[in-house]
């Protein structure tokens, strides 16, 4: 398993594809997931040529899980900081959910790293429906095995129409749930802590208007956890950005709809292509 220590903390990550390629794309991952949920759409990626680098947040699974306050500024600066140690070259952010909030803190703080942003299923402020689903989760952690945890999310985090049609493994997958503890010591405290960071960083709406790298927004039409609304807020706030909109999908687009997910971000990302292509391979 390959770590970075930054920051105290040792960060797994991946480091995938061509490694001599001038544009990396970083996947950043959604709360509950490791690199892995990326799977069907980075190796698309690596296809294409790109360099790819995955890795899980301080309090994700295969990471360090520090008792004590985290923040998104935090963890944006330690993904720069992963990615120079790497060496990583002309930067593509793809993040969901947690993922896409914390690749917007990036771009507000350092607006001249990010060649672009892809922001899926992502918001830069709250309601009081978001908060009630992530207090729950809190509660549900105190109070539940893996198994029942899980089970009691779906709801909020899947589109009707993938539950019915996948109903035999979300089971299986919720099965595994009772299983994380013991193979990633502390994984549920972990997430109460991503769940806290969340709840007090996620008001980002008036500074979206700092970024300046082109913007894909992404969003399942079928969200009930941070619904169309809260894209169409980024989209606004970041000048020039483009919103998709996929029809039959929840929260978790990258499960959901992975094909059209690869589609519209690998297009995207050949957009800003041109400029890139014409820098000498010294730089």
């Amino acid at each position: 398993m390959a770590t970075r220590n930054i920051h105290n903390c040792n960060l797994f990550y991946e480091d995938l594809g061509n490694r001599n390629a001038k544009e990396t794309i970083a996947f950043l991952n959604g709360v509950m997931a490791s690199t892995n949920s990326w799977e069907k759409i980075y190796l698309p990626a690596i296809e294409k040529g790109y360099r790819v680098i995955l890795h899980d947040f301080m309090g994700q699974m295969k990471s360090d899980k520090p008792d004590r306050e985290y923040s998104f500024a935090e963890h944006a600066v330690m993904t720069i900081e992963l990615l120079e140690s790497l060496e990583a070259k002309n930067v593509h952010f793809v993040g969901t959910s947690y993922g896409g909030e914390i690749a917007l803190k990036l771009a507000i703080m350092f607006p001249q790293y990010p060649q672009s942003l892809t922001i899926i299923d992502s918001v830069s402020e709250l309601d009081e429906v978001l908060i009630g689903f992530v207090e729950s989760w809190k509660i549900l952690i105190d109070n539940c095995n893996g198994e029942d945890f899980f089970k009691a999310v779906i709801p909020s985090i899947y589109g009707a129409k993938y539950i019915k049609a996948n109903k035999e493994s979300l089971m299986q997958r919720a099965h595994l749930f009772n299983k994380l503890e013991d193979s990633y010591p502390g994984f549920f405290q972990g997430q109460k802590k991503l769940y806290a960071t969340f709840l007090s960083d996620a008001y980002q709406s008036e500074y979206l208007k700092e970024i300046q790298c082109p913007t894909l927004v992404i969003c399942g039409k079928d969200d009930i956890l941070k619904p169309p609304k809260f894209s169409r807020i980024i989209a606004q706030g970041i000048k020039n950005a483009e919103l998709l909109l996929l029809p039959d999908c929840g929260h978790v687009a990258v499960f959901e709809k992975p094909e059209e997910i690869t589609e519209a971000t690998l297009r995207f990302i050949q957009k800003t292509k041109t400029e890139i292509d014409r820098q000498p391979d010294n730089q």
